[in-house]
């Protein structure tokens, strides 16, 4: 707590490690955090490569505080080079609290079942009311459209969410809109 307790404003992304530099979604992330650094927020992530790599360097570019929470993991070990501020955990739970405690909004990049998990809690905590006025912010066109049909289809109707859970979660490709929604 001690290491980020004077960081400021801070956005959190998500996003997947195994997705490479070549990888379209990696220069839109990497456009994002350097948006939301040059909006004097830093960037708080997994610390690992891919897209976490991406939105840590983006921090970077801009002069902004890029923060990585790194969890040992068999494929994902180790801090990307773009990290200012590394901190070491050996459970998610733990990260998951440093992502929040120190985040003024969620930025989710495309990802695997890790991103979902972390997407799903912060979508959880901003239903319960436990966080308040954080937007969650899903990067990119068309990555979320199965998920969002679903939420809008079959769980809204069904009951299981209302449409007000739903009014915190926004979807964009444009860095300058999502600089405007945090």
């Amino acid at each position: 707590f001690d290491a980020l307790s004077n960081i400021g404003p801070a956005v959190t992304i998500f996003g997947s490690a195994r997705t490479g530099p070549e990888h379209p979604p990696s220069q839109l992330i990497r456009s994002v955090a350097a948006a939301l650094g040059r909006a004097r927020n830093a960037i708080i992530t997994g610390g690992g490569p891919g897209l976490m790599g991406a939105a840590n360097r983006g921090a970077r570019d801009s002069g902004a505080t890029s923060i990585g929470c790194n969890i040992e993991l068999p494929h994902e070990q180790g801090s990307n080079p773009y990290v200012d501020i590394s901190l070491e955990f050996h459970h998610f739970f733990a990260r998951k609290v440093m992502f929040v405690r120190y985040a003024q909004a969620f930025a989710v990049a495309p990802g695997g079942f890790g991103t979902l998990d972390e997407l799903s809690e912060v979508l959880t905590l901003i239903q319960t009311g436990t966080v308040r006025n954080f937007p969650a912010i899903l990067i990119g066109d068309g990555e979320w459209d199965g998920m969002l049909e679903w939420l809008t289809t079959t769980a809204l109707p069904d009951g299981r969410i209302d449409s007000d859970d739903l009014n915190g979660l926004h979807v964009s490709a444009d860095p300058d809109e999502i600089v405007s929604i945090v």
